[in-house]
């Protein structure tokens, strides 16, 4: 036998599987009131749509079929069966599976007092599409329109705690510190002329009196009066140029050499004082 027969052979016996198609026995509902009263209840015409149904927020329905084969009316037990239920305005949907038990048959009620977690949101002006969707591995798959519903509009979900967290945030702009601004030249000049000022008074005060400093140019005095002198010069370089952090950089070197060569100056005085050295 050819590969050609095989796989007409094939085509036969999967075309004789689905041959068969499902159809439903006596379709009913029943909506009924928080009291148990029936407020209605029909046998489904599958050709068409009935006159769209309605639930209260206390009211329940009640949903029966049987599932047969279409030739011979003999019971199935399809393997999915399911209840779609779309909003044809806002386009959400859901879905809700069905229990089937071994003579085909399927009973399915829900009350909106304690609606199934499958319905999609709804509201008071659109009515939602029921469709039933059958599947089988031994039948072909069939889809029955079975009715519009209204129901009452739902409440939004309660907030989780962390749902805000979830959501884009701000964006984030950063604000950065302006550049310093250096004051004007004339402004400085000023008052590096005042800080100068002083050194101008001590020399003229040192001309008018002509004090005798025999060790003023000494070896052991000039390295301290030169360190005081770097001090007045860095104070003039921070208002020019320089920032706090290198001011107290360069502040703390020539602190630390005024420390040392001013105790040096010191011992030399004394000992001038005491006659050790001319």
């Amino acid at each position: 036998m050819g590969l050609l027969s095989y796989c007409a052979l094939a085509f036969f016996a999967i075309a004789g599987v689905y041959a068969g198609e499902l159809r439903l026995h006596n379709p009913r509902f029943i909506i009924s009131a928080s009291n148990g009263a029936s407020l209605r209840a029909e046998t489904l015409p599958l050709s068409r749509k009935p006159e769209a149904l309605a639930l209260g927020p206390t009211d329940s329905i009640k949903l029966s079929f049987g599932i047969v084969q279409k030739d011979g009316g003999k019971p199935v037990q399809p393997h999915q069966a399911f209840l779609r239920f779309y909003d044809e305005v806002t386009g959400e949907e859901g879905i809700q599976p069905l229990r089937v038990n071994n003579l085909g048959r399927v009973k399915y009620e829900f009350s909106m007092t304690r609606p199934p977690a499958s319905l999609p949101p709804t509201s008071a002006s659109n009515p939602l599409s029921v469709t039933l969707i059958l599947g089988s591995f031994e039948h072909s798959p069939v889809k029955y329109e079975l009715f519009d519903i209204y129901l009452p509009e739902s409440q939004p979900p309660p907030q989780h705690p962390d749902e805000p967290t979830f959501h884009p945030l701000p964006e984030i702009v950063h604000t950065f510190r302006p550049e310093q601004k250096v004051p004007p030249k004339v402004i400085s000049t000023a008052f590096a002329a005042l800080v100068v000022a002083p050194w101008v008074v001590l020399l003229g005060l040192w001309a008018h009196i002509r004090p005798s400093v025999p060790h003023l140019f000494s070896l052991h005095i000039v390295p301290f009066t030169v360190s005081i002198a770097a001090f007045e010069g860095l104070l003039f370089w921070y208002w020019v140029d320089l920032r706090l952090g290198q001011v107290l950089l360069y502040g703390g070197i020539i602190g630390l050499v005024t420390a040392m060569t001013g105790k040096s100056a010191l011992a030399t005085k004394a000992d001038w004082r005491l006659g050790k050295i001319n």
